[in-house]
């Protein structure tokens, strides 16, 4: 039957096909390797995991011999001159060699650092002669992982020799143009479409090992070659040494106590509600012109509300790390997408179902997007809601996924099937754009200058729509209520676009129960990483925890950091510094007496240096942690 199946196959797509099931085969043995050298991972390995491995290999597979294979199949009259075997073998080694040597490196190096290693490995490699002085080290150390390379070239090369093409002919074998480009054009795409993961929106990333296990397990899925080629080229952090570790200690450390505050009954739900574009722009409460947000303006009224809020970034995919795991991206390249996706890190829904919490994401969006279901399962989430969940897609707006108006109060419907407490986040999507809004809204909403502001008064109307189905719900009465904004949304005016007022957001504590909550406008600066300590303080539970915010009452400092295009904006009390290329560049005052002027302050002034060295002391510990995995607390 084997033989008769072969026969269909011409001999060189048999000797491609019999090569990289060798491969596949031998980074499954670098694979139990790894596994084998690190038996408390091994322990948690599951039938489940093992799949997910291979098909994480597969992945690799195609992405990286994708030119050996093209090489391999593309219907050229040549391709069995010598200088094209030759540079078909250049092209089959280089990927062959990288892929194994990576795979055995991480077999020793993930002791280290608790994770595969990403394109910041060349990066620390090449940061100074470590390596040089420590190879011999190495090579007395790990002498058993270099013989393993070595048993698994020769293996490779006797494969190698084995499976050309010659070896599977039956005879003269007799080109055919036709069924040469029939097999071109059904294999490259078949690879194309392997080599992105499947058909998801985005090609599978290192964070989307989160879907096939638990967030602690991802490493036994992953594979090395994997994590390297989807971290290359993105921008990494450089470990930064601009003061002593016993300084910056005095100045900034991440690891918090909470401190339970009282205010609310023990086992209280919270609901973090995070509205799309929701900028201090089109929220009347912060101005004087025209509303778009009447009903949150109405509940800001009922709320403890912070006059100063800051998001931590400009994009949605930012600000929900920052919300979630007070984990603010200050680099290049969004925390979720970046090298250090894959980091130990602790979470509000993650602490909070150690205290017997149960937690869900919902998400009106394509599951997928932006990958936030792989970064809620990554969290503690144990459940996701979006557009496939609520599988209606005559309310979707044909775009990104299913309307508020609809999606809201579904929402608040689902939570009653949720065991209590609970803790759930409902990231709204209508205000996004292109700011559609469905055509039985037309003519009844409010309008105004930009295209945004009657999506954003749609989505104020789809609030509402929550809050009434909210009411309706036996767990309502029991709920802290926390809304933020996931950033502002582009404008064009003149002050909302500058850096002073790019990131002034609303967020607000909201307790159905009056006098449960303060209901006053602070006039402090409070940012979205702020969010978690404070709501571990308000649902009074006692753990210690890793945060880049501070809770409000912790009686620290009040500070914001932000970061884009390679330059850090700090806020303290009523100034905003600016710092880039390790050196303060601009100090000027954002609220109070003279804000917004064009007067910039003195950097070297007290201000300024004490501002700068407080802004320091924050990125050297932040690029420190996310570097070396120690996001958490151990």
């Amino acid at each position: 039957m084997f033989q008769k199946w072969r026969a269909y196959f011409p001999p060189y797509i048999q000797s491609l096909l019999a090569r990289l099931l060798v491969v596949t085969i031998i980074l499954t043995i670098t694979r139990v390797i790894f596994y084998a050298n690190n038996s408390s991972s091994f322990s948690q390995l599951t039938v489940s995991d093992w799949f997910a491995g291979v098909w994480f290999d597969l992945i690799t597979i195609c992405l990286i011999f994708l030119p050996y294979i093209f090489l391999s199949i593309v219907p050229l009259p040549f391709r069995d001159n010598r200088w094209y075997k030759l540079l078909q073998k250049i092209t089959f080694y280089i990927p062959f060699l990288a892929a194994v040597s990576l795979n055995l490196l991480d077999t020793e190096y993930f002791n280290f650092t608790q994770k595969r290693s990403t394109a910041d490995l060349f990066a620390l490699i090449s940061a100074g002669n470590d390596v040089g002085q420590l190879l011999t080290t190495f090579i007395r150390d790990f002498w058993i992982l270099i013989v393993c390379f070595i048993l698994l070239f020769i293996a490779m090369g006797w494969m190698y020799r084995k499976t050309d093409s010659k070896r599977f002919e039956k005879g003269p074998y007799k080109r055919s143009w036709k069924k040469e480009i029939l097999f071109f054009l059904i294999i490259i795409p078949i690879v194309i479409l392997v080599g992105r993961g499947g058909l998801s929106l985005k090609p599978v990333n290192i964070i989307d090992a989160t879907l096939y296990t638990e967030p602690q397990n991802t490493a036994l899925i992953l594979n090395t070659p994997f994590t390297i080629v989807k971290s290359y080229g993105k921008d990494d952090l450089v470990e930064k040494k601009y003061m002593s570790l016993k300084a910056e200690l005095k100045l900034y450390n991440p690891v918090r106590q909470s401190a339970p505050q009282n205010l609310l009954p023990d086992n209280t739900n919270v609901m973090v509600i995070m509205l799309e574009s929701f900028g201090n722009e089109w929220v009347g409460a912060f101005n004087d012109t025209t509303s778009y947000t009447p009903f949150l303006d109405s509940l800001i009224g009922e709320s403890w509300v912070f006059e100063y809020g800051f998001s931590n970034g400009k994009k949605s995919i930012e600000a929900v790390p920052s919300i979630i795991s007070s984990l603010p991206t200050l680099m290049d390249n969004p925390y979720i997408s970046s090298p250090y996706a894959s980091n130990a890190i602790q979470t509000l829904p993650g602490i909070l179902k150690e205290k017997g919490y149960s937690t869900a994401f919902y998400h009106g969006a394509t599951n997928g997007s932006m990958r936030f279901n792989s970064f809620a399962k990554q969290s503690g989430f144990e459940k996701y809601f979006g557009r496939f969940e609520y599988n209606n897609e005559k309310h979707s707006d044909k775009t990104w996924g299913i309307l508020d108006e609809y999606f809201n109060p579904w929402t608040a419907k689902q939570l009653s099937k949720q065991k209590t407490p609970f803790f759930a986040t409902l990231f709204t999507l209508s205000s996004h754009h292109p700011y559609y809004v469905p055509p039985h809204w037309k003519g009844k909403l409010r309008v105004g200058k930009e295209p945004i502001c009657r999506s954003i008064n749609y989505g104020d109307v789809s609030l509402k729509l929550f809050f009434e189905q909210a009411k309706k719900e036996p767990w309502y009465n029991n709920t802290l209520f926390v809304l933020v904004a996931d950033h502002t949304p582009s404008t064009t005016s003149s002050y909302y676009s500058k850096r002073t007022q790019m990131y002034r957001i609303p967020i607000l504590f909201f307790h159905p129960q009056k006098g449960k909550l303060p209901k006053k406008r602070e006039k402090v600066i409070f940012q979205q990483i702020d969010i978690m300590p404070t709501i571990l303080d308000l649902v009074n539970i006692k753990t210690r925890y890793y945060s880049f915010g501070q809770s409000y009452f912790s009686g620290k400092r009040k500070e914001a950091v932000t970061y884009l295009e390679g330059s850090y904006y700090y806020f303290e009390d009523e100034y905003m510094l600016v710092f880039s290329g390790d050196e303060p560049r601009s100090l000027k005052k954002f609220a109070g007496k003279g804000a917004n002027s064009k007067t910039y302050l003195p950097v070297n002034g007290k201000k300024g240096k004490a501002m700068t060295r407080q802004l320091k002391a924050i990125i050297q510990r932040y690029n420190r942690d996310l570097i070396h995995n120690q996001t958490h607390v151990k």
